[in-house]
């Protein structure tokens, strides 16, 4: 393994479960931390800000800050003001992400019949959750159809929570591409400009980076693709069927953060 200096680490799955941390990891980012190793939690959690996520995490022991936090609302709201400056934008998310969409102009930003008729440039959505109802995707869809552009903040099919597998954004978001017959631009993982501006956060060469995830596509592939040491964890939304299914193969797999400090080479490459 190259000498590595950072290590990106997804939050939902890999550190914790319906916020509540795994056995071991808190004490496993404790370690990477007294090693030297940089660190960035990179999420597609879309329910909460940079901030609250970081306070969260802080509160079960983690010793991580807002700045230590890399959001795909944070990464929408950079894409949105470069590609879209201006734009009118209908956000459908479960939560409010505000905090981290700075720049950006939100109409009917509840879901609300109020602006249904609305111009709207650009629809925005983020995770999925009980927003995702029948009325709010079909005044989604007729945006669509009047010429609105399509951003996701990822593509996740489901997601791990205490009572098991939830649908997510992605299994709706397939659904309007086909019908609009338009391709959703993503911006949070798996796209190589999320992977990028994590090494920039970081000052870190992707040889030199590890990225730790649960969902061996968005998370682990996709870093590869740009360069990263990937590590799958059996952990959160792993499934053996997706891993044996997937269209490439993990560098390293691990059952758990925890075991990360002992992968062969890591600390001892601080």
């Amino acid at each position: 393994m190259e000498r590595i200096r950072a290590v990106l680490i997804d939050i939902d799955g890999v550190l914790t479960i319906s916020w509540k941390a795994l056995p071991g990891t808190v004490e496993a980012m404790e370690r990477l931390r007294s090693a030297g190793l940089r660190l960035a939690l990179v999420t597609n959690n879309t329910s909460r800000t940079r901030a609250v996520i970081a306070a969260r995490l802080s509160g079960l022991g983690f010793p991580v800050t807002a700045g230590d936090v890399l959001t795909a609302p944070a990464a929408t709201a950079a894409y949105l003001r470069e590609h879209f400056p201006g734009a009118r934008c209908l956000l459908l998310n479960s939560g409010d992400v505000r905090e981290d969409l700075p720049g950006v102009t939100l109409v009917d930003e509840h879901g609300t019949d109020a602006d249904a008729e609305a111009e709207v440039d650009v629809i925005v959505l983020g995770g999925a959750g009980p927003e995702f109802g029948y009325e709010a995707l079909n005044r989604v869809f007729r945006h669509l159809q009047r010429g609105a552009r399509l951003v996701s903040m990822h593509r996740n099919l489901y997601w791990r929570t205490e009572g098991g597998l939830d649908l997510d954004t992605g299994a709706f978001l397939e659904g309007l591409e086909k019908a609009s017959r338009t391709e959703a631009e993503v911006t949070g993982k798996p796209a190589p400009a999320f992977f990028a501006s994590a090494l920039a956060h970081l000052g870190a060469d992707a040889s030199e980076t590890l990225m730790v995830g649960d969902d061996v596509e968005s998370d682990v592939l996709a870093a590869q693709r740009s360069g990263i040491t990937g590590v799958l964890v059996r952990t959160g939304k792993y499934l053996p069927e997706t891993h044996r299914a997937a269209s490439g193969t993990p560098d390293h797999v691990l059952d758990s953060f925890a075991d990360l400090p002992a992968l062969p080479g890591l600390l001892a490459s601080g």
